[in-house]
Protein backbone atom coordinates (compact mmCIF):
# COMPACT_ATOMS: atom_id res chain seq x y z
CA UNK A 1 0.00 0.00 0.00
CA UNK A 2 2.88 2.35 0.71
CA UNK A 3 4.23 1.89 -2.82
CA UNK A 4 0.91 2.42 -4.56
CA UNK A 5 0.13 5.53 -2.53
CA UNK A 6 3.63 6.83 -3.20
CA UNK A 7 3.24 6.38 -6.96
CA UNK A 8 -0.12 8.13 -7.03
CA UNK A 9 1.34 11.17 -5.27
CA UNK A 10 4.25 11.58 -7.65
CA UNK A 11 2.50 13.66 -10.31
CA UNK A 12 2.12 16.85 -8.23
CA UNK A 13 4.58 16.48 -5.37
CA UNK A 14 7.62 15.27 -7.27
CA UNK A 15 10.85 15.76 -5.26
CA UNK A 16 8.90 17.70 -2.65
CA UNK A 17 11.61 16.94 -0.07
CA UNK A 18 13.71 19.59 -1.83
CA UNK A 19 11.27 22.25 -0.58
CA UNK A 20 11.99 21.73 3.13
CA UNK A 21 14.57 24.53 3.36
CA UNK A 22 18.16 24.90 4.54
CA UNK A 23 19.54 26.65 7.61
CA UNK A 24 17.52 27.84 10.60
CA UNK A 25 18.02 31.48 9.58
CA UNK A 26 16.21 31.11 6.28
CA UNK A 27 13.49 28.95 7.81
CA UNK A 28 12.71 31.50 10.53
CA UNK A 29 12.35 34.16 7.80
CA UNK A 30 9.67 32.07 6.05
CA UNK A 31 12.14 31.07 3.31
CA UNK A 32 12.55 34.64 2.02
CA UNK A 33 16.14 34.20 0.86
CA UNK A 34 16.22 34.54 -2.94
CA UNK A 35 17.47 38.15 -2.90
CA UNK A 36 19.39 38.40 0.38
CA UNK A 37 21.18 35.07 0.90
CA UNK A 38 24.98 35.42 0.79
CA UNK A 39 26.38 32.44 2.67
CA UNK A 40 26.88 28.71 2.24
CA UNK A 41 23.11 28.09 2.09
CA UNK A 42 23.02 29.98 -1.22
CA UNK A 43 23.46 26.61 -2.92
CA UNK A 44 19.95 25.80 -1.75
CA UNK A 45 18.14 29.17 -1.81
CA UNK A 46 19.76 30.87 -4.82
CA UNK A 47 23.11 29.75 -6.31
CA UNK A 48 23.89 33.33 -7.35
CA UNK A 49 24.36 34.25 -3.69
CA UNK A 50 27.40 32.02 -3.32
CA UNK A 51 29.42 34.56 -5.33
CA UNK A 52 28.80 37.06 -2.50
CA UNK A 53 30.12 34.86 0.32
CA UNK A 54 32.73 36.85 2.27
CA UNK A 55 34.56 33.97 3.90
CA UNK A 56 37.02 31.73 2.11
CA UNK A 57 35.46 28.58 3.62
CA UNK A 58 32.03 28.01 5.13
CA UNK A 59 30.36 24.88 6.45
CA UNK A 60 26.83 24.57 7.82
CA UNK A 61 25.16 21.61 9.53
CA UNK A 62 21.45 21.30 10.30
CA UNK A 63 19.22 18.62 11.78
CA UNK A 64 15.46 18.65 12.17
CA UNK A 65 12.80 16.15 13.20
CA UNK A 66 9.69 16.04 11.05
CA UNK A 67 6.18 14.80 11.86
CA UNK A 68 6.86 14.41 15.60
CA UNK A 69 10.20 12.62 15.17
CA UNK A 70 8.89 10.14 12.61
CA UNK A 71 11.16 11.53 9.89
CA UNK A 72 14.63 13.06 10.11
CA UNK A 73 15.90 15.83 7.87
CA UNK A 74 19.66 16.44 7.71
CA UNK A 75 21.58 19.04 5.73
CA UNK A 76 25.26 19.76 5.16
CA UNK A 77 26.60 22.62 3.05
CA UNK A 78 30.15 23.58 2.05
CA UNK A 79 31.39 26.62 0.15
CA UNK A 80 34.80 27.72 -1.10
CA UNK A 81 35.63 31.17 -2.45
CA UNK A 82 38.03 30.74 -5.38
CA UNK A 83 38.82 34.44 -5.79
CA UNK A 84 37.08 37.80 -5.52
CA UNK A 85 34.75 36.95 -8.42
CA UNK A 86 33.78 33.30 -8.13
CA UNK A 87 32.88 30.59 -5.61
CA UNK A 88 31.83 26.96 -5.58
CA UNK A 89 29.65 24.97 -3.21
CA UNK A 90 28.48 21.48 -2.35
CA UNK A 91 25.29 20.50 -0.55
CA UNK A 92 24.13 17.12 0.71
CA UNK A 93 20.69 16.60 2.22
CA UNK A 94 18.62 13.62 3.32
CA UNK A 95 15.02 13.13 4.38
CA UNK A 96 14.39 9.68 5.77
CA UNK A 97 11.97 7.51 7.72
CA UNK A 98 13.67 4.49 9.27
CA UNK A 99 12.41 1.31 10.90
CA UNK A 100 9.23 0.86 8.84
CA UNK A 101 7.73 -2.63 9.37
CA UNK A 102 7.24 -4.74 6.23
CA UNK A 103 4.16 -6.89 6.92
CA UNK A 104 3.67 -8.31 3.42
CA UNK A 105 4.91 -11.70 4.66
CA UNK A 106 3.15 -11.57 8.04
CA UNK A 107 0.84 -14.46 7.13
CA UNK A 108 2.51 -17.72 6.16
CA UNK A 109 1.38 -20.26 3.57
CA UNK A 110 -0.88 -21.99 6.10
CA UNK A 111 -2.72 -18.75 6.89
CA UNK A 112 -1.09 -18.30 10.30
CA UNK A 113 0.16 -14.96 11.61
CA UNK A 114 3.88 -15.13 12.30
CA UNK A 115 5.43 -11.96 13.70
CA UNK A 116 8.91 -13.34 13.10
CA UNK A 117 8.26 -12.80 9.39
CA UNK A 118 8.14 -9.01 9.86
CA UNK A 119 11.18 -7.19 8.50
CA UNK A 120 12.06 -3.50 8.58
CA UNK A 121 13.15 -1.03 5.92
CA UNK A 122 13.84 2.66 5.36
CA UNK A 123 12.49 5.24 2.96
CA UNK A 124 15.08 7.90 2.15
CA UNK A 125 15.45 10.78 -0.29
CA UNK A 126 18.96 12.07 -1.00
CA UNK A 127 20.11 15.08 -3.01
CA UNK A 128 23.57 16.40 -3.85
CA UNK A 129 23.91 19.93 -5.23
CA UNK A 130 27.04 21.11 -7.02
CA UNK A 131 27.12 24.91 -7.23
CA UNK A 132 29.08 27.53 -9.12
CA UNK A 133 28.58 31.30 -8.86
CA UNK A 134 30.44 34.32 -10.17
CA UNK A 135 30.35 38.09 -10.49
CA UNK A 136 29.29 39.25 -13.95
CA UNK A 137 30.85 42.20 -15.83
CA UNK A 138 27.87 44.34 -14.78
CA UNK A 139 28.61 45.77 -11.32
CA UNK A 140 26.74 44.14 -8.41
CA UNK A 141 25.25 41.42 -10.65
CA UNK A 142 25.97 37.75 -9.88
CA UNK A 143 24.98 34.52 -11.60
CA UNK A 144 24.86 31.02 -10.13
CA UNK A 145 23.94 27.52 -11.29
CA UNK A 146 23.24 24.20 -9.57
CA UNK A 147 23.55 20.68 -10.89
CA UNK A 148 21.36 18.37 -8.81
CA UNK A 149 21.82 14.64 -8.42
CA UNK A 150 18.93 12.86 -6.72
CA UNK A 151 18.67 9.39 -5.21
CA UNK A 152 15.36 8.09 -3.82
CA UNK A 153 14.93 4.68 -2.20
CA UNK A 154 12.06 2.69 -0.73
CA UNK A 155 13.78 -0.18 1.05
CA UNK A 156 14.80 -2.87 -1.41
CA UNK A 157 11.50 -2.54 -3.27
CA UNK A 158 12.00 0.60 -5.34
CA UNK A 159 14.51 3.29 -6.18
CA UNK A 160 15.13 6.19 -8.50
CA UNK A 161 17.97 8.28 -9.85
CA UNK A 162 17.35 11.83 -11.04
CA UNK A 163 19.08 14.99 -12.17
CA UNK A 164 18.21 18.63 -12.77
CA UNK A 165 19.47 22.20 -13.05
CA UNK A 166 18.80 25.45 -11.18
CA UNK A 167 19.93 28.96 -12.13
CA UNK A 168 19.74 32.26 -10.29
CA UNK A 169 20.62 35.95 -10.40
CA UNK A 170 21.21 38.56 -7.70
CA UNK A 171 21.54 42.29 -8.20
CA UNK A 172 22.00 45.22 -5.82
CA UNK A 173 20.91 48.74 -6.71
CA UNK A 174 20.70 51.72 -4.33
CA UNK A 175 20.92 49.41 -1.29
CA UNK A 176 18.01 47.28 -2.56
CA UNK A 177 18.76 43.63 -3.25
CA UNK A 178 16.91 41.77 -6.01
CA UNK A 179 16.94 38.06 -6.75
CA UNK A 180 15.55 35.67 -9.34
CA UNK A 181 15.65 31.87 -9.11
CA UNK A 182 14.64 29.36 -11.78
CA UNK A 183 14.44 25.95 -10.17
CA UNK A 184 14.36 22.81 -12.35
CA UNK A 185 14.78 25.02 -15.42
CA UNK A 186 14.90 22.08 -17.84
CA UNK A 187 12.52 20.04 -15.67
CA UNK A 188 14.02 17.45 -13.32
CA UNK A 189 13.71 13.79 -14.24
CA UNK A 190 13.63 10.78 -11.90
CA UNK A 191 13.79 7.28 -13.39
CA UNK A 192 11.99 4.81 -11.09
CA UNK A 193 12.52 1.06 -11.02
CA UNK A 194 10.74 -1.52 -8.86
CA UNK A 195 11.91 -4.89 -7.55
CA UNK A 196 8.83 -6.73 -6.30
CA UNK A 197 8.68 -10.46 -5.66
CA UNK A 198 5.78 -12.54 -6.94
CA UNK A 199 4.60 -12.92 -3.35
CA UNK A 200 4.45 -9.14 -2.91
CA UNK A 201 2.56 -8.76 -6.19
CA UNK A 202 0.03 -11.31 -4.95
CA UNK A 203 -0.45 -9.24 -1.79
CA UNK A 204 -1.04 -6.13 -3.93
CA UNK A 205 -3.69 -8.00 -5.94
CA UNK A 206 -5.36 -9.41 -2.85
CA UNK A 207 -5.64 -5.95 -1.27
CA UNK A 208 -6.85 -4.24 -4.48
CA UNK A 209 -3.71 -2.11 -4.79
CA UNK A 210 -2.19 -1.14 -8.11
CA UNK A 211 1.12 -2.86 -8.87
CA UNK A 212 3.67 -0.11 -9.65
CA UNK A 213 5.71 -0.28 -12.83
CA UNK A 214 8.96 1.34 -13.91
CA UNK A 215 8.50 4.90 -15.09
CA UNK A 216 9.74 8.47 -15.34
CA UNK A 217 8.81 11.17 -12.83
CA UNK A 218 9.05 14.81 -13.95
CA UNK A 219 9.38 17.93 -11.76
CA UNK A 220 8.17 21.04 -13.58
CA UNK A 221 10.04 24.39 -13.49
CA UNK A 222 9.41 26.87 -10.68
CA UNK A 223 10.29 30.58 -10.56
CA UNK A 224 10.93 32.71 -7.47
CA UNK A 225 11.46 36.46 -7.32
CA UNK A 226 12.61 38.32 -4.24
CA UNK A 227 13.71 41.70 -2.94
CA UNK A 228 15.00 43.03 0.36
CA UNK A 229 17.01 45.71 2.10
CA UNK A 230 19.10 46.29 5.21
CA UNK A 231 18.51 49.37 7.36
CA UNK A 232 20.83 50.96 9.93
CA UNK A 233 18.84 52.05 12.99
CA UNK A 234 21.75 53.54 14.94
CA UNK A 235 23.59 52.55 18.13
CA UNK A 236 24.41 49.13 16.68
CA UNK A 237 20.83 48.19 15.82
CA UNK A 238 19.94 46.99 12.32
CA UNK A 239 16.97 45.51 10.56
CA UNK A 240 16.43 43.61 7.33
CA UNK A 241 13.12 43.29 5.49
CA UNK A 242 12.65 40.85 2.64
CA UNK A 243 9.90 39.38 0.47
CA UNK A 244 9.75 36.50 -2.02
CA UNK A 245 7.09 35.42 -4.49
CA UNK A 246 7.15 31.78 -5.60
CA UNK A 247 5.57 30.79 -8.90
CA UNK A 248 5.09 27.01 -9.35
CA UNK A 249 3.84 25.84 -12.74
CA UNK A 250 2.15 22.62 -11.63
CA UNK A 251 -1.48 23.73 -11.82
CA UNK A 252 -3.95 25.58 -9.64
CA UNK A 253 -3.19 25.74 -5.90
CA UNK A 254 -4.89 27.23 -2.83
CA UNK A 255 -2.77 30.37 -3.16
CA UNK A 256 -3.83 34.00 -2.85
CA UNK A 257 -3.66 34.23 -6.63
CA UNK A 258 -3.59 31.26 -8.99
CA UNK A 259 -4.50 30.23 -12.51
CA UNK A 260 -4.77 26.86 -14.22
CA UNK A 261 -1.07 27.10 -15.11
CA UNK A 262 0.74 29.08 -12.42
CA UNK A 263 0.21 30.11 -8.80
CA UNK A 264 1.66 33.11 -6.93
CA UNK A 265 2.77 32.46 -3.36
CA UNK A 266 4.14 35.49 -1.43
CA UNK A 267 6.03 35.26 1.86
CA UNK A 268 7.79 37.92 3.94
CA UNK A 269 10.47 38.03 6.61
CA UNK A 270 12.05 40.52 8.98
CA UNK A 271 15.22 40.41 11.07
CA UNK A 272 16.39 42.69 13.90
CA UNK A 273 20.06 42.64 14.81
CA UNK A 274 22.34 44.17 17.41
CA UNK A 275 26.05 44.72 16.67
CA UNK A 276 26.16 41.69 14.35
CA UNK A 277 25.97 39.51 17.46
CA UNK A 278 22.34 38.69 18.25
CA UNK A 279 19.42 38.48 15.81
CA UNK A 280 15.67 38.10 16.27
CA UNK A 281 13.75 36.89 13.23
CA UNK A 282 10.21 36.25 12.10
CA UNK A 283 8.47 35.34 8.88
CA UNK A 284 4.98 35.01 7.46
CA UNK A 285 4.23 32.53 4.70
CA UNK A 286 1.96 29.82 3.33
CA UNK A 287 -0.83 32.31 2.70
CA UNK A 288 -3.81 30.31 1.49
CA UNK A 289 -7.50 30.53 0.76
CA UNK A 290 -9.56 27.84 2.46
CA UNK A 291 -13.07 27.21 3.74
CA UNK A 292 -13.96 27.14 7.43
CA UNK A 293 -16.51 24.91 9.16
CA UNK A 294 -19.33 27.19 8.01
CA UNK A 295 -18.22 26.91 4.40
CA UNK A 296 -17.03 30.51 4.19
CA UNK A 297 -13.79 31.30 2.39
CA UNK A 298 -11.09 32.55 4.77
CA UNK A 299 -7.37 33.24 4.60
CA UNK A 300 -4.81 31.29 6.61
CA UNK A 301 -1.09 31.79 7.13
CA UNK A 302 1.95 30.34 8.87
CA UNK A 303 4.12 32.32 11.30
CA UNK A 304 7.77 31.39 11.92
CA UNK A 305 10.11 32.78 14.57
CA UNK A 306 13.81 32.41 15.23
CA UNK A 307 16.92 33.54 17.04
CA UNK A 308 20.56 33.71 16.04
CA UNK A 309 23.99 34.41 17.55
CA UNK A 310 27.20 35.17 15.67
CA UNK A 311 30.59 35.14 17.39
CA UNK A 312 33.26 37.26 15.70
CA UNK A 313 31.76 36.45 12.28
CA UNK A 314 33.21 32.95 12.64
CA UNK A 315 30.64 30.84 14.47
CA UNK A 316 26.89 31.21 13.94
CA UNK A 317 24.24 29.36 15.94
CA UNK A 318 20.69 29.72 14.65
CA UNK A 319 17.32 28.47 15.84
CA UNK A 320 13.92 28.38 14.15
CA UNK A 321 10.47 27.38 15.33
CA UNK A 322 8.76 26.49 12.11
CA UNK A 323 6.59 24.11 10.17
CA UNK A 324 9.07 22.45 7.83
CA UNK A 325 8.00 22.52 4.20
CA UNK A 326 5.17 25.03 4.77
CA UNK A 327 2.61 22.29 5.33
CA UNK A 328 0.59 24.28 7.94
CA UNK A 329 -1.31 21.19 9.16
CA UNK A 330 1.93 19.55 10.28
CA UNK A 331 3.38 19.93 13.76
CA UNK A 332 5.88 22.76 14.27
CA UNK A 333 9.51 21.72 14.68
CA UNK A 334 12.50 23.08 16.58
CA UNK A 335 15.33 23.49 14.06
CA UNK A 336 18.97 24.23 14.91
CA UNK A 337 21.84 24.93 12.55
CA UNK A 338 25.53 25.56 13.13
CA UNK A 339 27.72 27.49 10.70
CA UNK A 340 31.50 27.85 10.75
CA UNK A 341 33.17 30.50 8.55
CA UNK A 342 36.95 30.72 8.21
CA UNK A 343 39.63 32.83 6.52
CA UNK A 344 38.09 36.20 5.78
CA UNK A 345 38.58 36.96 2.08
CA UNK A 346 39.52 40.59 1.64
CA UNK A 347 38.64 42.09 -1.70
CA UNK A 348 41.46 44.08 -3.30
CA UNK A 349 41.15 47.83 -2.88
CA UNK A 350 41.08 49.93 -6.03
Amino acid sequence: MLLSTYVAAQTKYSNDFLNLGAGAKGLSLANTQVAVVNDVTSSYWNPAGIANVEKKYEILLMHAAYYADIANYDYMGLSYRIDEKQSIGFTLLRLGVDGIPNTTQLIDNQGNINYDRITYFSVADWAALFTYGRQLPIENLTLGVNFKLIKRKIGSFAGAWGFGLDAGLQYEIKKWKLGLLARDITSTFNAWSYQLTDEMKNVFDATNNEIPTNGLEVTLPRLSFGFGRNFELGKGFTTMATMDIDMPFDGKRNSLLSTKTVSFEPHVGIEFGYKDFVFIRSGLGNLQKEKNIEGKEVFSCQVNIGLGFTIKKILSIDYAFTDLGDMSVAIYSHVFSLKLALDYFKKPTS
